[in-house]
């Protein structure tokens, strides 16, 4: 291992951390909207935690400063692995350094209970790998979360929408090192790329990400969102990662323009970025012939269809008159349905209303999708669509030997045969590392987390089974909200702090899809060569 080569291009990131909470510091002025003498701790710790920054990123810079060794796949898994930790710590600074609290713990009296380390580093990990999930019980209030804090929440997503280090590689390159570091930080199944220099296509992919976001924040703006509401809705959305400045998601708006103009976004983020690059050169041919990007999109109207017809009852007793001018319950139902599909198999994690409240076979649809994501190449977060081709694809062949054991066939995916002959074992390896790993965390959870979190409101003890498994399949899979006490008009907070450094740990896993996390845990991955 070229420890000294990591530690220089750790640094480098430190400092592009810190320099993004810079542009955070603005949104405290009451010019933008911000409440000068509440915002003052917002403001030191923005400076604070850039000042630890770039002493973070100064001190490894120096410790490698003597670097002659070569950059090899093993340094790029442990610049991308260690720059997910780095950035979870220097992140949760901001929220640590200002105090901000999570909910009033006696609001007569002014008195806030504030976020540990452990929460401040929860929420910061939550951000940076797009997942949403929150400890924040009350957003809105600028006693409990500066606005300018909260703009860092925000901000968090986007830097990981397309990953630190793929943003890393666009803005300044590194030579031959930009195509081991990309191939670690995305590392799911890709049929192409669109470009043959890694830097180059980091660099395409970062401007069709920064493009969009743009658009959306200004479609936003002209549905009458305010700027700081849609520069942070448009960060969310485009990064999949469904942090909100209300604590009733999109809901707060009650807009159905909105609604679908959100959804059509989150559709495109769930879209590997390579089609949306054939797209913008005018050969639109590329995205439909896809087969990955097909089964995506029928995926989300064959789901929104079946839950329109057959979970309808979750819809019965809405007071429609405040969502719209007319009481339509097929309208209603597909706005409300379609938009939570597309939320969750994108990983987005928006809400327009409580999803908890659907009937079963609604719930249990919606925690089957959390395991299956966008397409491989976007921003979306799980276990992504083509892995389930392949899958599907590979389980015929085994069961056609079975009979047929002297027949060879190949796997062919659009038109296009198969030739990697590893490929079929990583594809099984890969959902049988996330079914051991959900299933271990599940009993862990349920293990460390006392019943006390189930007892009260409307969650009896019973659900303990399902909202644990939910919240693991919500962090594992970044989506964020998951059923019960971590429902989407729910969140993290009543977890102890074990719980929470296990939603840590499973939400790194998720964004970086497991390996580049796993072999920091394995002591032969450090020894020198």
């Amino acid at each position: 291992m070229n420890y000294s080569l990591v530690c220089r291009l750790l640094g480098v990131v430190a400092w592009l951390i810190g320099g993004t909470m810079l542009f955070s510091i603005p949104w405290a002025w009451p010019a933008l909207g911000g409440q000068a003498k509440v915002e003052t701790r917002g403001i030191g710790a923005l400076l604070g935690a850039t000042c630890v920054c770039l002493i973070v990123g100064f001190g490894l810079r120096q410790m490698g400063r003597y670097n002659h060794g070569a950059f090899f796949r093993k340094e790029a898994m442990a610049i991308v692995g260690l720059s997910w930790v780095l950035a979870t710590v220097l992140g949760a600074l901001p929220f640590y350094f200002a105090g901000t609290g999570y909910k009033w713990e006696d609001e007569a009296q002014g008195i806030v209970k504030q976020m540990t380390l452990i929460d401040c580093m929860f929420e910061s990990q939550s951000g940076f790998s797009t997942t949403g999930a929150t400890v924040l019980t009350d957003v809105q209030n600028v006693d409990l979360v500066p606005r300018c804090i909260l703009f860092w929440r925000s901000s968090t997503h986007f830097l990981g929408g397309l990953g630190i280090i793929v943003l890393f590689v666009a803005v300044l390159g590194h030579g031959s090192a930009g195509k081991a570091l990309m191939r670690a930080e995305m590392p799911g199944p890709s049929k192409e790329g669109s470009q043959e220099r890694m830097q180059h296509t980091a660099r395409i992919f970062a401007a069709i990400y920064v493009v969009l976001t743009v658009v959306l924040c200004v479609v936003l703006t002209f549905e009458e969102m305010d700027l700081f509401d849609a520069i942070c809705h448009a960060f969310g959305t485009m990064a999949t990662g469904g942090f909100s400045t209300y604590n009733d998601s999109i809901g707060h708006f009650k807009s159905p323009v909105i609604d679908y103009t959100i959804t059509f976004f989150m559709v495109l983020a769930g879209t590997n970025f390579t089609l949306l690059y054939f797209v913008s050169i005018g050969k639109p041919g590329r995205l439909f012939s896809d087969v990955e990007w097909r089964t995506y999109f029928a995926v989300i109207l064959l789901v929104t269809l079946i839950l329109v017809i057959f979970a309808v009852s979750w819809y019965r007793d809405f007071d429609h008159n405040e969502i719209l001018p007319f009481n339509d319950e097929a309208a209603v139902a597909f706005r409300f349905t379609l938009f939570q599909v597309v939320s969750i198999l994108t990983t987005t994690g928006y809400g327009t209303h409580d999803f908890d409240s659907w009937n079963n076979f609604g719930r249990a649809t919606l925690f089957l999708l959390m395991f299956v994501g966008g397409c491989a190449g976007s921003t979306g977060g799980g276990l992504k669509v083509i892995r389930h081709i392949l899958f599907v694809k590979i389980l015929r062949l085994e069961i056609e030997q079975s009979f047929h054991p002297s027949v060879v066939r190949h796997m062919r995916i659009g038109g296009e045969v198969l030739t990697d002959s590893s490929l079929r074992k990583q594809i099984l390896l890969y959902f049988g590392l996330i079914a051991f790993i959900f299933m271990l965390s599940w009993v862990a959870l349920i293990a460390i987390e006392d019943d006390a979190t189930w007892v009260g409101g409307d969650n009896p003890l019973g659900n303990k089974l399902v909202d644990s498994a939910s919240a693991v399949a919500a962090t594992l899979n970044n989506i964020g909200p998951g059923l019960g006490v971590v429902g989407t008009t729910e969140n993290y907070a009543e977890f102890n702090p074990g719980a929470k450094l296990l939603f840590i740990f499973l939400m790194m896993l998720g964004r970086l899809e497991l390996f580049a996390i796993l072999v920091l845990l394995i002591p032969s991955f450090w020894r020198q060569r």
